[in-house]
C-alpha cells in the first residue's frame, strides 16, 4: 500500500475502514475497506480530516475484488436472474421469475476448488419463487490476480454454472382410477390433492375421467386427454403389485416410453414415469401416498414436468440420496433436505 494525497485518490482502492464522527448523531465507518474512491467522496473525506489516504497499489493484471465478484457472478447467471449491486466484494444473484433452480455441480465444484474465489448456492433442481436468493459470489482477496478469474472461466466451461428455467403454463389431464370411487363407495380424496399440486404451479386442469379398475379404460382415457390438448397426464392410483392394481399396465398400452417404474423415494417408491408420441407428454403413475403424504416423489418430479425440464432413469436413481422425506413435524419442503443428495 502507499499514502497519497486525498485530492488525488480518485480511483484507488481503500486499504482499511474510515470512520465518521457527527457528535449526537452518528459513529461510524463512512468508508468500508476496499472502497474506490470517487470524485465525490473528496470533500466528504476532506470534511472527515483525512487529507491523505493509505491505498492499495493495484498491481498490472490485479482486479479489485468487486470486479473480481462481477466476473464470478456472469459465470453464473441466465437471462432469468437478477443481481445485487457488488460490495464489498460480493455480489448476489436472484430468481428473475417463478422457476426450476438447476446447478452444474461438477463445474461449481472445479470453480470452487481454485481457491480465493467462492460461490455458494442453494440446492439445484428445487423449485424457486420470483425474488428468491439463489446463489452468492466472493473474491476473498481484496485485489485478485486476474488470471485466476480465467481459470474460473475455462473450469466452467463456457456455460452458465446456473439457471432458472421458468415454469411453464401447462394442461393437466387426471385419469381417475379404483371401481370403488368410480361406484361412488368412497370419496374420491385423491383428485383434490393432485388438483392442488397443479395449483401450486399455475397448471390448468382440463378435466378428470373416472375409469374404474379396467386397464383398456385407463389407456383410453389417457389418449383421450391428450387429444385434448393436455401437457401432462396423470393417473390417481392403482399402481401397487396387486392383480387388480392395473395402471402402469393402461400407461404402457399407450405406447408410451417407459422411463422407469419404481424411484428411490420414500414416500413414493412404487412411481411410473413414461412419456408419450413425438411431442414426450409425460404420462405419470401415481402411488397412493401422494394422496396422503405431504410431500412425496411427485413434488420432486412435477417442478421438472412445468420446466419442460426432461426427466431420465439417471435422474430417479440420483434421487435416492436425500430421497427419504424425515416426515418433519412442521414442513418446510422445499427448503429442507428431501429430494435433495450431495
Amino acid at each position: 500500500m502507499k499514502e497519497i494525497e486525498t485530492i488525488h485518490a480518485v480511483g484507488h482502492v481503500l486499504c482499511h475502514d474510515l470512520t465518521q464522527i457527527i457528535p449526537g448523531q452518528y459513529k461510524g465507518a463512512r468508508f468500508r475497506k476496499g472502497h474506490v474512491v470517487t470524485e465525490e467522496d473528496i470533500p466528504v473525506l476532506l470534511s472527515m480530516g483525512k487529507e491523505h489516504l493509505f491505498v492499495w497499489e493495484k498491481p498490472e493484471g490485479f482486479l479489485h475484488e468487486d470486479e473480481g465478484a462481477a466476473r464470478l457472478a456472469a459465470l453464473c447467471e441466465n437471462e432469468h436472474m437478477t443481481k445485487s449491486e457488488a460490495r464489498e466484494g460480493k455480489i448476489e444473484l436472484f430468481a428473475a421469475c417463478d422457476g426450476l433452480f438447476q446447478v452444474r455441480s461438477d463445474a461449481l465444484k472445479r470453480v470452487n476448488a481454485l481457491g480465493e474465489i467462492m460461490i455458494a448456492t442453494r440446492h439445484g433442481n428445487t423449485p424457486v419463487k420470483k425474488g428468491d436468493k439463489l446463489l452468492g459470489t466472493r473474491v476473498i482477496p481484496l485485489v485478485i490476480d486476474e488470471k485466476k478469474l480465467d481459470a474460473a472461466a475455462e473450469a466452467a466451461g463456457g456455460q452458465p454454472l446456473c439457471a432458472v428455467r421458468p415454469f411453464l403454463k401447462k394442461r393437466a389431464g387426471i385419469v381417475v382410477t379404483g371401481s370403488e370411487v368410480e361406484k361412488g363407495l368412497i370419496e374420491d380424496k385423491f383428485t383434490p390433492v393432485v388438483r392442488d399440486k397443479f395449483a401450486e404451479y399455475g397448471a390448468e386442469v382440463l378435466g378428470e375421467i373416472r375409469v374404474g379398475d379396467d386397464p383398456a379404460r385407463g389407456t383410453r382415457a389417457i389418449l383421450d386427454l391428450i387429444e385434448q390438448g393436455a401437457d401432462i397426464v396423470v393417473c390417481t392410483g392403482g399402481m401397487s403389485v396387486d392383480p387388480d392394481d392395473k395402471t402402469p399396465l393402461a400407461i404402457k398400452n399407450t405406447g408410451a416410453d417407459i422411463v422407469s417404474y419404481g424411484a428411490p423415494v420414500l414416500p413414493g417408491a412404487m412411481f411410473l414415469l413414461a412419456y408419450y408420441g413425438e411431442q414426450r407428454v409425460p404420462v405419470c403413475g401415481l402411488p397412493g401416498c401422494v394422496m396422503y403424504a405431504g410431500r412425496t416423489i411427485f413434488d420432486l418430479i412435477l417442478p421438472h414436468l412445468m420446466a419442460d425440464d426432461p426427466v431420465t432413469a439417471d435422474d430417479l436413481a440420483a434421487l435416492g440420496e436425500g430421497g427419504l422425506c424425515l416426515n418433519c413435524p412442521v414442513c418446510i419442503y422445499p427448503n429442507c433436505g428431501f429430494g435433495k443428495g450431495k
